[in-house]
Parts: C-alpha cells; sequence; structure tokens
C-alpha cells in the first residue's frame, strides 16, 4: 500500500494549500474575546506559520491559540466542540512524521509559552508543562546533582509535550530509556474540556496517552522522573569497511553483556555529508561508523566495559579509536548531532524513516536496505540508535529533479524490511502521516480495531488531531 504523495523535507518546505478565507471567523473571534488577543492569531499570515511540522506542510488553521495555563487549553477545547472544529496540539514542530501538520481546518494549540518548570530534589522529580524545552529540564536539574536522561537530537529545540507525544528517545535510550520510562504522572485535556491527572498504577492511561500524538488528550503537565548522571564516561569511534560489519560489532558486543550508554551508527554517506559540513576529521572511506559511550559509578567497570566494545568491534573488522579527554569526546558527538543539518545541505527533502529491528537482524536489515536505496537510484543515508534497534534510513531527494512517487516506493519497501524481520514501524518518531498508511502491513486488523476503539472512547468525534496514526484517513470525522 502506498501512502500519501505529501511534502517531505526538513530544510525548505514544499508550500502545501494555503486554505481559509477565514481569517475573522466567529470561533476565532469568539476565543480572542473569552482569551484576549495576545493569546489567539487569526490574520493569515500569522496561521500560515502553524500549518507544518519538520517535514511536512498541512492545511493552513482556522485559528492559532497560544494558551498559558490549563484553563485556557480548557477554554479552546470547549469552544472548539461547541463549534464542531478539530484541535491539534503543537510544541516546537521538530516532529519528523507530520504529526503536527493540520490535515483540516483546525484550530491549532501551541504549547510554546505553557513553560512553567519546577525541580523537587528531594522527590528527584521535575514538573513541566509542556512547552519546555527538553534540554532545560536537564539545566535547571544540574544544580541538585540530578539529571533527565531523555536526549533525543533536537533537545536544544524540541519541547516535552512533544517528546510526550512522540515518546522520544535519544542516543541514551538503550540504557537508559525513552521519555515515556521517565513519566510519573501527567495531567491532560480531554476532548471535551475534562482535566485528568493519571499516574501510572492501575490501568496506565498514562501510558497511553505517551506517543499518542496529540490523538487522545491534549498533555498540559508532566512529572518527571529525574536520576543521577554517571561520574565516569569513556568513547571511543569504531569505522568498518561496510555496514553490516558495524552491525555485527553491535550485536556481538550486546550479546557479551555490554550496555552502553550511547551506542549510534552512521553510514558512509552520512558520515561524508557531516565531515562536508563541519570538517572534524572522520574517516570517508569507511562504510560506517560506531559511536559508544560507557558510563557508571565504578571507572575500572566502564573501562572494562569500553574494552569489550572494542573488542567486538575489532573482531568484525573494525578499527577503533578512542577519545582522550571530554574535548575529543564532545567532538565526536558533535558529529552524531549535527546529522540533520548536514543531510539537508545534500538534498532540499527528505523522507526520515524509524524503523526499530531485533538486534539480531541488524547486520542483514542494514544491508538490505543500503542494497534497497543503491538499486533506487534515490540518495539514502543511514543512521540512528543502533543498540535499540532503531534505525533512521533518510531518503534524500529534490522534488524537481526526482519523483515523489520513486521516494514512497522506497520509504514502502524499508518498512516492509522491518515489518518481515519482526521489527516495528516507528522507535521515536511516532507514526503521523508520513508512515499511517504503512500501519496496515504493520498491525493485524484485529489489532487496528483495537486501536480505532480506544481512539473513539476517548475522541469520539475524532476532534483531535485528526488523520494521524490509523490508515484511510480513519479518525477524520471532520474531513
Amino acid at each position: 500500500m502506498m501512502p500519501e504523495k505529501q511534502a517531505l523535507t526538513t530544510t525548505s518546505p514544499v508550500r502545501g494549500p494555503v486554505s481559509g478565507g477565514h481569517a475573522s471567523n466567529a470561533l476565532a473571534a469568539g476565543l480572542t474575546r473569552a482569551l484576549g488577543p495576545r493569546k489567539v492569531l487569526s490574520s493569515v499570515s500569522e496561521r500560515l506559520n502553524y500549518r507544518y511540522d519538520a517535514i511536512q506542510f498541512g492545511v493552513t488553521p482556522l485559528c492559532v491559540v497560544l494558551p498559558e495555563s490549563t484553563a485556557d487549553v480548557v477554554a479552546v477545547v470547549r469552544a472548539a466542540r461547541a463549534a464542531g472544529v478539530p484541535i491539534v496540539g503543537r510544541g516546537a514542530a521538530s516532529g519528523l512524521s507530520g504529526g503536527a501538520a493540520p490535515m483540516v481546518e483546525a484550530v491549532v494549540v501551541s504549547f510554546t509559552r505553557m513553560t512553567r518548570l519546577e525541580i523537587d530534589a528531594a522527590r528527584r522529580e521535575a514538573r513541566a508543562q509542556p512547552g519546555v524545552i527538553t534540554l532545560k529540564v536537564s539545566e535547571a536539574a544540574r544544580p541538585f546533582g540530578l539529571v533527565y536522561p531523555p536526549d533525543p537530537a533536537s533537545f536544544r529545540t524540541s519541547t516535552i509535550g512533544g517528546n510526550l507525544g512522540e515518546n522520544a528517545g535519544g542516543p541514551m535510550c538503550f540504557k537508559y530509556g525513552v521519555t515515556g520510562d521517565y513519566v510519573k504522572a501527567l495531567e491532560f485535556v480531554d476532548a471535551d474540556g475534562g482535566v485528568h491527572t493519571l499516574t501510572r498504577d492501575a490501568y496506565d492511561l498514562a501510558g497511553l496517552l505517551i506517543g499518542s500524538e496529540g490523538t487522545l488528550g491534549l498533555i498540559t503537565d508532566a512529572t518527571l522522573r529525574l536520576s543521577t548522571p554517571a561520574p565516569y564516561t569513556r568513547t571511543l569511534m569504531a569505522h568498518f569497511p561496510e555496514v553490516g560489519q558495524a552491525a555485527e560489532a553491535v550485536s556481538s558486543a550486546i550479546a557479551a553483556g555490554a550496555v552502553p550508554s550511547k551506542l549510534e551508527f552512521m553510514d558512509q554517506a552520512c558520515t561524508n555529508a557531516i565531515e562536508d559540513y563541519l570538517h572534524l576529521g572522520l574517516p570517508r572511506d569507511a562504510g560506517a561508523l560506531l559511536l559508544v559511550d560507557t558510563d557508571g559509578d565504578d571507572l575500572e567497570t566502564v573501562e572494562e566495559e569500553r574494552d569489550l566494545v572494542e573488542r567486538a568491534c575489532l573482531a568484525a573488522g573494525g578499527q577503533v579509536r578512542r577519545a582522550h579527554g571530554d574535548a575529543e569526546a564532545a567532538a565526536l558527538w558533535q558529529a552524531r548531532r549535527s546529522v540533520s543539518p548536514a543531510l539537508g545541505r545534500i538534498r532540499p527533502q527528505r523522507m526520515n524513516e524509524d524503523i526499530v529491528v531485533p538486534r539480531s537482524a541488524l547486520p542483514e536489515v542494514v544491508r538490505e536496505i543500503r542494497a534497497l536505496g543503491d538499486a533506487s537510484g534515490l540518495t539514502l543515508v543511514q543512521f540512528g540508535h543502533i543498540g535499540d534497534g532503531n534505525l533512521h534510513p533518510n531518503i534524500l531527494f529534490d522534488p524537481r529533479r526526482e519523483s515523489a512517487e520513486a521516494v514512497h516506493e522506497l520509504a514502502h519497501k524499508i518498512a516492509l524490511v522491518a515489518i518481515r524481520h519482526g521489527g516495528v514501524l516507528s522507535g521515536e518518531h511516532g507514526i503521523g502521516t508520513m508512515k499511517r498508511d504503512f500501519m496496515r502491513d504493520a498491525v493485524d486488523p484485529v489489532t487496528l480495531g483495537a486501536l480505532r476503539d480506544v481512539k473513539r472512547a476517548l475522541d469520539p468525534a475524532g476532534a483531535l488531531n485528526p488523520g494521524k496514526i490509523l490508515p484511510d484517513g480513519e479518525g477524520m470525522e471532520h474531513g
């Protein structure tokens, strides 16, 4: 099944439909009266800025609301419900699956002003509103000797609300887990405007909302678990003649008992893009790179674990470079953090896959994906959190020269590789619209029916972020 042909981008979005001769619509006027003009954007020029995420343009919103409290969110939801207008939540718009791009005319609720953040050091907790930038949580916790481990690549710009919506991971996810592993409680506003506080006991409804991409409720507050950072870290880089050898090293190291705090993978095309961009001295002729951190409370154990990973890399045909000191380690990790801007220099648009496969299947999967890319004639790069089996094959293209149909065909083939090897479509970027039509390949009809039942139970009118996750436009009653 082929997905819809949609604009895919990170650097120069293709313009989608500009909808709405509704700049003075009644709903916007009513919300302006209720919340004040500072919190409601209704002009066309303002609304145009809220129809996209990092990969897709959608439909121009009817209006945009910038709430500053849960009460504001309640007012928006109730007004939109009375008017029969859908609602789309939005954080920093750094998502990579089309999740924050409205698919129909809607009210966009942008949470960027809900930025209250409190640290309770005694309880090792942070309480954060959805607009808090991810990095700010660790920065606020650091004076207390604490840290917030989830670290998506966009942690300097992405928000807690967006991280919750996608259940974001990051380089530390293999050892320390993803966003949902650090949630102790959530507050959310339901489709009727009711406010609920959820903990993680009994029925884990908080866990249901995490990763739901704003389709089941609007999260307005989160209590997050903090931890203490490891005092010792060791870093190494390994490079290999071809991608499968890197994956073999990963499988071997983990099977031998290694649990690195970070274990990241980049193929040759990715490495060369970064080297063209930053000139870090990365090995251009390597088929693949691994970046690895080991950490812990005991230096001897940390170094033993690093050595274990090093031996696995050497046995798989790799060459190893140890980082000497924090500055060299930071320079190596700068390479991984720079993937997105580096790729943007190659082609103006990209489709970012987010598959997860069993680690035992990694060598075969990365080789199959490499072969698919070579056969397609398109530019394909691979990178990702390989320790967790989470790969990000990216298809880079220029719509003026390359076919959108070919891009979607390759994306579908990559998704089928993951499914065939017992994997899933998304590890942290969500389904959104980009992978929505692959859901029939990935999920059996009975399970899809259960997902529809959940959606109907919490959002019977289909008002919350319609057109996302469920295939064939299901959940788009407002469309």
